[in-house]
């Protein structure tokens, strides 16, 4: 028997993978590239529309099949491998299998390029594309199988809607790792400049806000009351952090910086996104607020405290957010606290344990697997550059360009 594809959610994920695809092009890679110094926001662009080409590839060739083939517990088979078997009338649900690939994609795409935050400035161009080509078939790859391609946390019915697990715990846990063998930045932390153009990084932080709509609401694959629902805690959850934030730095620096602010808002709008289709707007405002001030003072732990320098706060913002709200599924799915339901036969409790669960096997695998990755990659090529170079700045020492005519 024939699917019959659904022209209306069918045009809605087409859509939502635009809208996936603009966050990171050219929305992450501007939040990103203003929070660096003016001679090294080349290589951060170069890098983020590097590694969206090149995931683009590697989610053809093996990391699709990986993900969503077969029937195995911890990882999916080659049997889709370059979309083999998979034709223009293929479906997923009541939309064309090659689309639900682009939308998945999508998100294989912004995960690795979220890690860049991590080590701008003083890192090496190959060793940023051999770990993120990697890092998909080892990390994202298995991650993804385990939580929505049928994997052993499915079976567990694990609660993460658009990714906490899948996208920003394992790129939060993975940046830590790679910046604890990278090293800190000449200078850090006392000698570190302000970002050099905190308008680029607002923008970018807008276009991420837009595009998370297609991140979140488009991840029920359906134009429908959840996909709704989604996109409005989406926004609720966004729009608390970020007054959280501006508030906790008006009171604690005695004025609130637009960078702080567009940083809650992407803590936000990260911790929602395992939640959102789950949690309702009740939720969404719990979520937004646990974000701003956990996702805050976890910067300072990293940066002031333990001495990480993540650069841009891929851990603290992306890391500790995707946890935070993988966590707070499971009380805030629950009718009784507004939302919208548990799956059957989960209390709270047995869904706490199963979200607990989640996060430490995404935990303990990221950070193993991506460790291996990195010092196999520090003994073949190393990862990173010379002083002189870091110095000089990546955009004329690794790219030969200039952001900017001086």
């Amino acid at each position: 028997m024939d699917v019959q594809l659904d022209s209306g959610n069918t045009a809605w994920i087409l859509t939502a993978t635009a809208l996936v695809l603009f966050m990171t092009l050219p929305g992450l890679a501007l939040f990103y590239g203003g929070l660096v110094k003016a001679r090294h926001v080349l290589s951060v662009l170069m890098q983020c529309f590097a590694v969206a080409c090149l995931a683009s590839i590697v989610w053809l060739a093996v990391g699709y099949s990986l993900a969503f083939s077969g029937s195995g517990a911890w990882i999916g088979d080659l049997s889709k491998a370059f979309l083999s078997g998979i034709g223009a009338d293929s479906a997923v649900g009541d939309i064309p299998e090659t689309l639900f690939f682009m939308f998945q994609m999508t998100f294989a795409i912004i995960t690795p390029a979220l890690i860049v935050g991590a080590y701008p400035e003083r890192v090496k161009f190959g060793a940023v594309l051999l770990f993120s080509g990697l890092w998909l078939i080892l990390v994202y790859a298995p991650v993804t199988h385990w939580v929505w391609g049928g994997g052993w946390l499915a079976e567990r019915q694990v609660l993460d809607f658009a990714g906490g697990l899948v996208v920003h715990a394992t790129a939060g846990v993975s940046a830590l790792v790679f910046v604890a063998l990278l090293g800190a930045r000449k200078g850090f932390p006392t000698e570190i400049r302000p970002p050099h153009r905190p308008g680029m990084t607002m923008m970018g932080a807008a276009m991420l806000w837009v595009g998370w709509f297609g991140f979140n609401a488009g991840s029920a694959l359906a134009a429908d009351g959840s996909a709704a629902m989604a996109m409005t805690v989406t926004h609720i959850s966004a729009a608390t952090a970020s007054l959280v934030w501006m508030a906790i730095e008006w009171i604690k620096f005695g004025r609130p910086s637009l960078v702080g602010m567009v940083t809650g808002t992407i803590a936000g709008l990260a911790t929602i996104t395992p939640g959102s289709g789950f949690v309702g707007p009740a939720g969404a405002l719990v979520y937004g607020l646990a974000a701003g001030v956990i996702c805050f003072y976890a910067v300072q732990l990293v940066k002031q405290t333990l001495k990480f320098d993540d650069s841009l706060d891929v851990f603290a913002v992306h890391g500790v957010g995707g946890i935070l709200g993988t966590l707070l599924a499971a009380p805030f799915a629950a009718t009784a606290l507004g939302g919208m339901g548990l799956p059957e036969g989960m209390t709270i409790a047995s869904q706490f344990v199963v979200q607990l669960t989640g996060v430490a096997a995404t935990v303990v695998w990221a950070g193993a697997a991506s460790l291996i990755i990195l010092v196999v990659i520090r003994a073949l090529i190393g990862l990173r550059v010379s002083d002189e170079h870091e110095n000089e700045g990546l955009d004329v020492t690794s790219h030969g360009e200039h952001a900017y005519d001086y």
